[in-house]
C-alpha cells in the first residue's frame, strides 16, 4: 500500500491517475493474451511455426508495451506534446520510407524493418491536432486552426500513397470530431462531410483494392460454403457467431478459426464468438464501452483546454478503431485490416496503443488548479 504522504514519481502517479481507466486497459490486455491463445495456434501450424509462436510473441511485446504506457503516463502536458511531436515526425519519415523501400504485402507498402509506422503516427497526430485546435480556440493570435487544417493532408496523403484507406478514414474521422469540438460552424460540418464522401467515391473509382473490398461487401453471398470467393473471411466470421451461440463451443474447440487466415489479428473477435459465445463477446464489447465512456467523462471534467481536446481525441481514436474492427467481424463494414485494440496480435499495434493510452492517462491525471497555468505553446 502506498501512503499519500510519500513523495516519489510512482506515488504521485498512483494517486493522480484514474484507476478505473487503468483497470479497464489491464483487463483488455489479459483478455488479449487469452484470446490470442485461442485464435493463433491454427495460424501458426499452417505457417509451420511452433503452436504457441504468436502467443509467446504477444507476451514478448506486452512487457515493453506496459513499460511504455506507464512511463508515458507520467509525463506532464508539455512532455506529452514533445513526445507526440517526436513520435509523429519519426513515424511520418518511416511511412514515407515504407512507401519507397518497404515490403509490398497484398498490394500495399505499409511495413518497413518489421514495423507498421502508420500505427505510431496516429497517437502523435491526435495530440498535435488537439494542441493546435485548443490553442486556436483559446488565443486569436495563434493560427492553431490553420495549422490543424494543414496537418490533416500532410498526414493522410502519405497514408494514401501506401495505400492505407482504413487508417486514412480513422484519422480523418477523429480530426473531424476535434474540428467540431473546436466550435466550427454547421456549414463547415456539411462541407467537411461532403469532402469526405467525395474522397470515398474517388477512392472507389481510382484505387482498385478499395473497389474490390467494397464490391465484395456489397455483393456478399449467403455464406462461405455457397460463395467461397466472395467476402470469405467476413462470411466465416458471421458463421462463427452463429455456431458459437450464447456460451460458445468451449476454449480450443472452435473449428472455423482453422480456415480464417487472420483469425489471430483482424478476426479475433469472431473467434471469441465461436469459442466463448455471444455472452463473452458482449462482455468484451462492454469493456471497450466502459473505457470509452470513462475517457469521455474524464475529458469533460478536465479544465485544461489542451488536455480536454487530447483526451477526447485519443478516446475517439481508440473507440472508433474498436468499433470498426467489431463491425467488420459482424459484416457491417467492408474489411479494413484494422486490429482490435490490445486484443489482436501485433507488435506495432500493441506498442502504438501503449503510447496512445499512456498519453490519455497522462492528460487525464488529477492536477491541482495551480498546476494548470502553462497553456501557451512550448
Amino acid at each position: 500500500m502506498l501512503s499519500r504522504a510519500e513523495r516519489s514519481y510512482f506515488s504521485d502517479w498512483w494517486w493522480t491517475v484514474d484507476r478505473w481507466l487503468l483497470a479497464g486497459l489491464c483487463a483488455l490486455m489479459v483478455m488479449g493474451v487469452v484470446l490470442t491463445m485461442a485464435a493463433s495456434p491454427p495460424v501458426a501450424e499452417r505457417l509451420g511455426l511452433p503452436t504457441f509462436h504468436f502467443v509467446n510473441r504477444q507476451l514478448m511485446y506486452l512487457a515493453p508495451a506496459i513499460i511504455v504506457m506507464t512511463v508515458v503516463s507520467m509525463f506532464d502536458p508539455r512532455g506529452v506534446r514533445r513526445m507526440a511531436l517526436l513520435l509523429y515526425v519519426g513515424g511520418m519519415v518511416a511511412v514515407l520510407a515504407a512507401v519507397q523501400f518497404g515490403v509490398e504485402i497484398k498490394g500495399a507498402r505499409r511495413w518497413i524493418f518489421g514495423i507498421q509506422p502508420s500505427e505510431f503516427v496516429k497517437p502523435g497526430f491526435v495530440i498535435l491536432a488537439a494542441w493546435a485546435f485548443s490553442e486556436g480556440a483559446r488565443r486569436r493570435d495563434v493560427p492553431g486552426t490553420t495549422l490543424a487544417v494543414l496537418l490533416l493532408p500532410a498526414t493522410i496523403i502519405p497514408f494514401m500513397l501506401q495505400p492505407d484507406f482504413g487508417q486514412t478514414v480513422l484519422v480523418s474521422a477523429v480530426w473531424g470530431s476535434l474540428f467540431f469540438m473546436a466550435g466550427l460552424h454547421w456549414l463547415w460540418v456539411v462541407g467537411i462531410g461532403g469532402f469526405g464522401l467525395s474522397g470515398v467515391v474517388a477512392a472507389y473509382q481510382f484505387l482498385p483494392h478499395v473497389r474490390v473490398r467494397i464490391d465484395k461487401f456489397l455483393n456478399a453471398g449467403d455464406g462461405p460454403a455457397t460463395n467461397p470467393g466472395n467476402s470469405f473471411q467476413s462470411d466465416v466470421a458471421v458463421d462463427s457467431f452463429i455456431q458459437g451461440g450464447l456460451f460458445g463451443k468451449g476454449p480450443g474447440e472452435g473449428t472455423l478459426k482453422r480456415i480464417l487466415p487472420d483469425s489471430h489479428t483482424d478476426f479475433i473477435f469472431a473467434v471469441t464468438g465461436e469459442e466463448f459465445g455471444v455472452v463473452a463477446a458482449l462482455f468484451l464489447m462492454g469493456v471497450f464501452g466502459f473505457i470509452v465512456l470513462r475517457g469521455f467523462a474524464l475529458a469533460i471534467r478536465n479544465e485544461d483546454p489542451f488536455c480536454r481536446f487530447a483526451a477526447a481525441g485519443l478516446i475517439m481514436l481508440f473507440g472508433v478503431q474498436s468499433a470498426i474492427n467489431m463491425a467488420v467481424n459482424l459484416h457491417l463494414l467492408p474489411a479494413k485490416g484494422m486490429t482490435l485494440p490490445f486484443v489482436s496480435y501485433g507488435g506495432s499495434s500493441l506498442i502504438s496503443l501503449a503510447f496512445g493510452m499512456g498519453f490519455l492517462i497522462a492528460v487525464t491525471r488529477r492536477r491541482p488548479r495551480s498546476a494548470i497555468v502553462d497553456r501557451a505553446p512550448k
